[in-house]
C-alpha cells in the first residue's frame, strides 16, 4: 500500500471509528455551552489585527492629551498621504483601520457643523479638507476595514458635563456613523473628566460616566446605524479594554466577563464561565507615546518586539490594535514604514504554509462523521472536532509527515458554541519518547503556543485536559518562525531633546535610580510608595548649564504587581546644588493607566545645573512607585 492510500485510509477510516461503541450515532451538533459571540462579534475575531490611527491638534501642539483650548489654525500637515498610511498598515499584516475622529481636546477631524472647534477651521486645503472621509476612502481602496475613535470627554465644549452635552455627542456619533460607509469598529475611550478648557471656563468637571453618557443608549444608537460595528469599552458595549496599553493579553484571557462594571485585573485575564462575551482588545503604540514625537524616532519597537506583541495579543486569543501615529507631514516616518514592512513580510512567510497538511489526525473519542478528527486540519474554521457529550478530557493526535519541523502550534476553538476546554497539554513523539511541550490554560479563538526551538516528531498530540463540555476544536495548525529582516536603528535628531548621557544622580531616596537616565523604557527606578509627608525625591545633575523649556516622564509599561507610576511631580531647579526654586508642579494625567510619556512644559524656560524631582503619591493605590526615565527638552528655536 503506498503512503498516499495509507494516509487516505487513516483519514477517513480511523478518526471516525476510534471507540466506535461511544462515538456512533452520535453525529447531531453539540450544544452550546455557556457564552456565546454574536454575529458582528464573531466577524471581529477573525480581523485578529488591525491599526490605530492617532492624528490630531496633538501631533502639531507635540503633547499627549490636548486641553481642548488649541486654535484650530495648528493643524496643519503639510503633506497628508492617508495611501501611504494605510499601505503601511497593511504591509505590517493589518486588516483595518481605526481612526481618532475626536481626541479629548475635542478637535474634530471631520468639517462638522456642531462645533467651531474643528477641521473647518484650519489652514488645511483652506478649511475644506476632511480627514475622516480621505482615511476612509484610502482604507477601502487597500481592500482594509474602517472604524473610527470618538472620545467622549471633550476638554473644549462649555456644556460638557451637562445634558446639552451628551445630546450634543449622539449627534456626532450620528454623522460618523452615516457619512463614512460600513464601520468595524467605534472605539469609546475610558477618559471622562477632569481639568479643562471648557469654552473659556478653565474649571475641573467629574461625572459618573455611565450615568451621564448612558452607554446602553450611545451603544444601541451605534448599532441603530452600523449594525456589525463592535463598540469599544464600557459594560454593555461587544469589546473590552485588556487593562493596560502595554499590548499584554493575560495568560489566559478568556473572552467572558461578569454582568458588572469593567475591573481592571478581570480586564486583562478575563473570567471562566463568565455571563457575558466581552472579549479583549490589546491596544499598543508602535512607539512609547500615542501621538507622534520627533524625540520617538529613536525608540520605535523593533519588528522582534511586534512579534512577541502578536503572541502576547492575537496568541493569547484577543485582538491586536496597534498604534500608528503619522508625523506634522501626515504621513509615517520612515522607521515606522520599514518596521512594519519587516514584521509584516516576517509574519506573512510564517503563516503562509500549515505544515500539518498532509498529516493524519486520530482521536481517542469521535462524535461522528460530521465531527472526525480530520476536520483540524481542513482550514476551516465552521468545521470542528468534537466527541459525545460525556467525553471532555479526549486527546487528538496528528501523525505528521517525515520531516517537518516547526516551532509554533496554532489550536482554535468552535466560538459559537462557546469556550469549552479550560485546560490543554501538547506533547510529541520524538525519537520514540512522549514528550511535555506545553501546558496552558484557554484555547478559545486562538491560542499560540512557541517552542524554545524548531522540532521535527512523528507525531504531534493534544490532550484535553479539563473541560467544561466535550470539546469543539476547529484547527490545530503548524508554524515555522520566519526571522524578520533588520532595521537600522534611528538617531535622534530632535535638537530640542537633552541627551542624558551626562546627566548623574546626585541623590536619590532609593537605590537603582540611575534606571531614570539609561534611555531603556524596559528598566525601572522602584521603591515603596511614598508615606505621608515624605515623598520620593531624585536629584539630578545635568553636567552643564542649560536652559530647559520642559521634562518628560516615561512611567514603566512593565507588568509588575501592586505597583503604580506617580500621581503627580514637584521639580525644582538649581545652578549650584545649593540654593533651589521651584519651577512645576502638578498632576500626571491619566497616567496610570495610559502609561504614556507625560512631556510636561515648564511655565517658562528656565536655565539649571540640577533638578530635584519629588513624587508624594501613586497614581492609584499601590505598594510601590516605578519610573522608567526622566529626560527634558530645550525651547524650541526662535521661542526665547
Amino acid at each position: 500500500m503506498t503512503e498516499v492510500s495509507r494516509r487516505l485510509l487513516l483519514a477517513s477510516g480511523l478518526a471516525a471509528t476510534a471507540t466506535p461503541a461511544i462515538g456512533a450515532g452520535r453525529d447531531t451538533a453539540p450544544k452550546p455551552w455557556g457564552a456565546t459571540p454574536s454575529k458582528r462579534q464573531l466577524a471581529w475575531h477573525a480581523r485578529e489585527q488591525y491599526a490605530f490611527v492617532h492624528f490630531s491638534i496633538n501631533t502639531f501642539t507635540d503633547r499627549e492629551w490636548g486641553y481642548g483650548d488649541e486654535d484650530p489654525k495648528l493643524f496643519d500637515p503639510t503633506d497628508f498621504s492617508p495611501d501611504q498610511i494605510v499601505a503601511a498598515a497593511k504591509a505590517g499584516g493589518m486588516r483595518g483601520i481605526i481612526l481618532t475622529a475626536k481626541h479629548h481636546d475635542g478637535f474634530c477631524l471631520w468639517p462638522t457643523m456642531l462645533t467651531e472647534h474643528c477641521i473647518r477651521n484650519s489652514p488645511y486645503k483652506d478649511g475644506k479638507g476632511d480627514i475622516v472621509g480621505e482615511m476612509e476612502r484610502a482604507t477601502r481602496r487597500a481592500g482594509l476595514d474602517f472604524g473610527l475613535y470618538l472620545s467622549p470627554w471633550d476638554r473644549n465644549h462649555a456644556e460638557y458635563g451637562r445634558p446639552a452635552y451628551v445630546e450634543y455627542f449622539r449627534k456626532q456619533v450620528v454623522e460618523l456613523c452615516t457619512r463614512y460607509g460600513t464601520l468595524f469598529e467605534f472605539w469609546f475611550d475610558g477618559a471622562n473628566g477632569g481639568d479643562g478648557y471648557y469654552g473659556g471656563a478653565r474649571d475641573t468637571r467629574k461625572i459618573d460616566a455611565p450615568k451621564y453618557y448612558n452607554w446602553p443608549s450611545i451603544v444601541a444608537l451605534v448599532h441603530q446605524h452600523q449594525p456589525m460595528a463592535c463598540t469599544f469599552d464600557p459594560l454593555g458595549a461587544d469589546l473590552r479594554w485588556v487593562g493596560n496599553e502595554d499590548g499584554v493579553a493575560g495568560d489566559p484571557c478568556w473572552p467572558t466577563m461578569p454582568n458588572h462594571p469593567y475591573v481592571q485585573s478581570e480586564g486583562n485575564s478575563g473570567v471562566r464561565g463568565a455571563p457575558l462575551w466581552w472579549p479583549a482588545e490589546t491596544d499598543v503604540s508602535i512607539r512609547p507615546g500615542w501621538f507622534y514625537h520627533a524625540d520617538e524616532d529613536s525608540k520605535v519597537k523593533t519588528p522582534a518586539r511586534l512579534i512577541k506583541l502578536h503572541d502576547e495579543s492575537v496568541g493569547r486569543g484577543t485582538n491586536l490594535n496597534l498604534n500608528l501615529p503619522p508625523d506634522r507631514r501626515g504621513r509615517l516616518a520612515d522607521i515606522d514604514v520599514e518596521t512594519l514592512k519587516s514584521f509584516g513580510t516576517a509574519q506573512a512567510a510564517t503563516f503562509a504554509t500549515d505544515l500539518a497538511k498532509g498529516a493524519v489526525a486520530s482521536a481517542t473519542h469521535v462524535r461522528g462523521k460530521t465531527y472526525a478528527a480530520s476536520t483540524v486540519l481542513d482550514g476551516n474554521r465552521d468545521t470542528y472536532w468534537s466527541t459525545p457529550d460525556a467525553i471532555t478530557t479526549p486527546t487528538l493526535t496528528l501523525d505528521l509527515p517525515p520531516g517537518r519541523s516547526f516551532d509554533l502550534i496554532r489550536l482554535r476553538e468552535y466560538l459559537p458554541l462557546g469556550i469549552r476546554v479550560t485546560r490543554f497539554a501538547i506533547d510529541a513523539e520524538i525519537n520514540g519518547r512522549w514528550e511535555k511541550l506545553a501546558e496552558h490554560s484557554g484555547i478559545g479563538p486562538q491560542r499560540i503556543v512557541r517552542l524554545e526551538k524548531p522540532i521535527a516528531p512523528r507525531r504531534l498530540r493534544l490532550r484535553i485536559l479539563e473541560g467544561t463540555a466535550c470539546p469543539a476544536i476547529s484547527e490545530v495548525a503548524l508554524f515555522r518562525q520566519v526571522a524578520p529582516a533588520p532595521v537600522a536603528p534611528v538617531r535622534n535628531t530632535d535638537t530640542t531633546t537633552v541627551v542624558t548621557s551626562r546627566w548623574s544622580i546626585v541623590t536619590a531616596t532609593a537605590p537603582g535610580a540611575k534606571a531614570l537616565l539609561d534611555d531603556d523604557s524596559a528598566t525601572a527606578w522602584t521603591m515603596p510608595a511614598p508615606a505621608p509627608g515624605i515623598p520620593a525625591s531624585v536629584t539630578i545633575d545635568l553636567g552643564a548649564t542649560e536652559t530647559l523649556a520642559g521634562f518628560v516622564l516615561i512611567p514603566s509599561r512593565a507588568v509588575m504587581a501592586k505597583t503604580a507610576p506617580p500621581k503627580g511631580y514637584r521639580v525644582e531647579a538649581s545652578a549650584d546644588g545649593k540654593t533651589w526654586q521651584d519651577i512645576a508642579k502638578g498632576e500626571l494625567p491619566n497616567i496610570a493607566y495610559a502609561l504614556a510619556a507625560q512631556r510636561i512644559a515648564f511655565a517658562r524656560p528656565t536655565a539649571a545645573r540640577y533638578l530635584r524631582f519629588s513624587f508624594a503619591e501613586t497614581a492609584i493605590p499601590a505598594q510601590r512607585l516605578a519610573i522608567a526615565g526622566l529626560g527634558a527638552f530645550r525651547p524650541k528655536p526662535g521661542a526665547l
